[in-house]
């Protein structure tokens, strides 16, 4: 599994995980969008760690910095 995230692209997600669990836990919302909002911070996350976005593939997207050769 090829890298397909940048650096930027990672901080991005992790800083609107934080931000959805941060309003789930303060109640801003509850209830289905509360774990709607969950379930996208777990992916987002996710994604961000391991620096690979599938949904990028079928519209061959890559944020990643090229490699040099």
């Amino acid at each position: 599994m090829k890298k397909n995230m940048g650096g930027v692209d990672k901080m991005i997600r992790l800083v609107v995980a934080a931000i959805f669990v941060a309003m789930y836990l303060l109640g801003v919302v509850s209830g289905t969008l509360g774990i709607v909002f969950l379930a996208l911070a777990t992916i987002f996350t996710l994604t961000s760690l391991i620096g690979f976005c599938p949904l990028y593939l079928p519209f061959g997207i890559s944020t990643a910095p090229k490699e040099k050769k």
